[in-house]
């Protein structure tokens, strides 16, 4: 697009912007972003430029907010929490429109249930608030020892785009409810259902306590994190970035709390040809959230016994699947977000179907004509045959795009599911709980789950192995040890008498 189109489209587009201060406000120069429909690649909207002047004046709104609201009593701070969540239940159904609008993601099946989550993320921890507590530490008569828990400062978050309000709340609501103050930059591909999330929460937060950010991430991201004033780094998104992140971080010692990538193993015993456990491997693969998805059970290591018999109960359930506008009610799937991340999903495809040692089962490269053509839409994708070795069996898609290994010995099999430098989640499908429960606890990953394949609730300790990340979220000790510090302090008891 052309600069002046790019301008004249701009103009048109409503403009949404950024919240600094308890305030509204465009970009600082008064740049813009434009905002597409993946759907039909047309513009709905722009958002603020956030540039490293914007930053500086988010980053001195949170640091002035952060004593008084550090003092907040903890309760207090919760039940300001207690009431965002009863104004997001009531706006859920609006978010999850627009976050399927920008996003791509099916308003049935991801958008609405990540919509309807948020209210869930802040009732639990505005009622965790009572629990930012200490110890006593026993030395004796003559000592007082115990410990508090502080909040750190101004934060730091950074979020993608796959599941953004779902992700922005469960940085917000910790970390607020320590008593902390952030500043957010939100995906520049999805900001809109962030910004509706923050008009939302601003409504009982005083000025200053959160800022959201839009803009890029070489703009905009990496002025935050690399900010001295900024206490504590947040980040969900790419293995790549995060390493960025924690050399940023390094340069100043500022705790980081790392969300990474995944390629996560499916595995399944010979008993488990079955029905359910396809419905399983379809949820693990996150094919309805087009497999954008860090937790995607992409490698199915199947058991040779089973391998063909249950490929074909694979394949006939994924084709069952409805891609389509994501706005209707019947689609099962949506689209990709962007179009570079379209490009590099095809790319992955067009290797698979070139290579001599690998089936194609299913999918393909999407339509080249049509109403899906109109749009980033990726078929569901399924390869056999393959080996751990295979470049689509190793690198994070971030897209529908599943392969399938064939394995007979246990022990070869866990060494091939640990092989990879990610250890986020993983799956184990069988009826023999023995086998089920020592695969899990040989498994290189964060989070198990066995003969099941859903998302993530609160309360549980969620984070990964090696470089899939850093750090735990979605619980109570994942808001402890992310978002507040431990002090000691110890008073003498035993004093002696005063003079006279």
């Amino acid at each position: 697009m052309s600069s002046t189109a790019a301008a004249t489209t701009a103009s048109a587009a409503p403009f949404h912007p950024m919240l600094i201060d308890g305030v509204w406000v465009p970009a600082r120069d008064g740049e813009t972003i434009l905002v597409e429909n993946p759907a039909n690649r047309r513009t709905i909207a722009a958002v603020p430029r956030g540039k490293p002047a914007d930053v500086e004046v988010a980053i001195a709104a949170a640091q002035a907010a952060f004593s008084a609201w550090s003092r907040v009593p903890p309760r207090e701070r919760g039940r300001a929490l207690l009431r965002i969540a009863d104004r997001l239940e009531a706006e859920a159904e609006a978010i999850a429109r627009q976050v399927a609008t920008e996003t791509g993601n099916a308003l049935r099946t991801q958008a609405r249930p990540e919509a309807r989550g948020l209210a869930e993320i802040f009732r639990y921890f505005g009622g965790l608030a009572s629990e930012l507590k200490g110890e006593t530490i026993p030395l004796g008569e003559h000592v007082l020892s115990y410990t508090r828990r502080e909040p750190l400062g101004v934060v730091g978050a950074i979020i993608p785009w796959n599941a953004p309000v779902l992700l922005a709340a469960l940085k917000i609501a910790p970390a607020l409810c320590a008593g902390n103050t952030m500043v957010l930059k939100a995906a520049e591909d999805a900001p809109l259902g962030v910004l509706m999330l923050a008009a939302f929460c601003q409504e009982h937060l005083p000025a200053g306590v959160l800022n959201l950010l839009t803009g890029t991430g070489p703009e905009c991201g990496e002025p935050l994190a690399r900010h001295p004033a900024v206490r504590k780094l947040s980040f969900t998104g790419s293995t790549a970035v995060g390493k960025l992140i924690m050399g940023w971080a390094a340069e100043r010692i500022v705790p980081v709390s790392l969300e990474l990538g995944g390629k996560s193993p499916c595995i399944l015993y010979p008993d488990a040809d079955e029905d359910w456990v396809v419905d399983g491997v379809v949820a693990a693969m996150r094919f309805t959230r087009q497999s954008q998805s860090c937790t995607a059970g992409s490698r199915l290591f199947l058991h040779r016994r089973i391998f063909d018999s249950f490929l074909e109960r694979l394949v006939a359930k994924v084709r069952t699947l409805k891609l389509g506008d994501p706005l209707d009610e019947a689609s099962d799937i949506g689209t990709i977000i962007n179009r570079k991340q379209f490009d590099r999903v095809c790319g992955y495809v067009k290797e698979g179907m070139q290579r001599q040692d690998a089936r194609l089962l299913t999918g393909g490269l999407p339509p080249g004509e049509g109403p899906l053509s109109e749009g980033y839409f990726a078929v569901p994708t399924i390869f056999a045959d393959a080996t751990n070795d295979w470049r689509l069996a190793r690198e994070e898609i971030f897209g529908p795009v599943l392969v399938a290994i064939p394995w007979e010995d246990e022990a070869e099999m866990l060494r091939m599911a640990n092989d990879s430098h990610y250890g986020l989640a993983a799956y184990v499908f069988t009826r023999d709980i023995g086998a089920a429960l020592r695969t899990a606890h040989r498994i290189e990953a964060g989070w198990v789950q066995v003969n099941q394949a859903g998302g993530q609730v609160p309360g549980h300790s969620y984070g990964g192995y090696k470089q899939s990340g850093i750090g735990r979220e979605f619980s109570l000790e994942g808001m402890l040890e992310s978002f507040t510090q431990r002090k000691n302090v110890s008073v003498n008891l035993d004093l002696p008498p005063p003079r006279g």
